[in-house]
């Protein structure tokens, strides 16, 4: 196993750890569809068991959940294993992306419903809610996103740079042809 995969596999059991004591802490201690207002009118822990997967959708559809999951980590696997060059907002967003889903994934295994409690309510809008494996996998995206802007503008710039040296190796090269014609 290489470096990176060990990075990334360390940075999703850590994820996946702290994810599943909070669920488990939330599934016994309160009850299902039960809320504690934390910040009154904003924020409150409320424990639902959602069947389907963000913002509900596809409820009740276990099986293709789990194989979607299974799908993209069976991908990504491949992708860290054939790519041997990852920077660090990979190497932490990968992690970050594999803890989130595999969290989701053994709730859907054990739990039969992904289990959610991050309440936030904005005014009269109440924002679907979720959990941290959730937050992470988003987290991970957003990242990965920016290491791949942050690595096409390095390349660019490294493009740029070596054509500006291209450009003063022919201008040297056409002024040292002048020079010979003249001598």
């Amino acid at each position: 196993m290489n470096k990176n995969k060990e990075k990334i596999l360390s940075i999703s059991a850590i994820i996946i750890m702290i994810d599943q004591i909070i669920k488990i802490l939330i599934s016994s201690k309160m009850k299902l569809n039960q809320e504690i207002e934390v910040i009154p009118n904003f924020f409150s822990i409320m424990f639902v068991k959602n069947k389907g997967a963000a913002f509900s959708i596809l409820q009740d559809q276990k099986i293709l959940l789990v194989i979607i999951s299974l799908v993209v980590l069976f991908f990504l696997n491949k992708y860290i294993d054939k790519t041997k060059l990852l920077n660090k907002f990979s190497i932490i967003s990968l992690g970050f992306i594999i803890g989130g889903i595999i969290g989701n994934l053994l709730d859907r295994l054990i739990q039969d419903g992904v289990i959610d409690y991050l309440s936030f309510q904005f005014g009269k809008y109440f924002f679907p809610v979720f959990n941290l494996a959730d937050s992470f996998i988003i987290i991970g995206i957003i990242l990965m996103l920016v290491g791949i802007i942050k690595e096409e503008k390095e390349e660019k710039q490294v493009k740029e740079k070596l054509s500006k040296q291209v450009e003063i190796i022919k201008n040297e090269n056409k002024q040292k042809k002048k020079t010979k014609k003249k001598s």
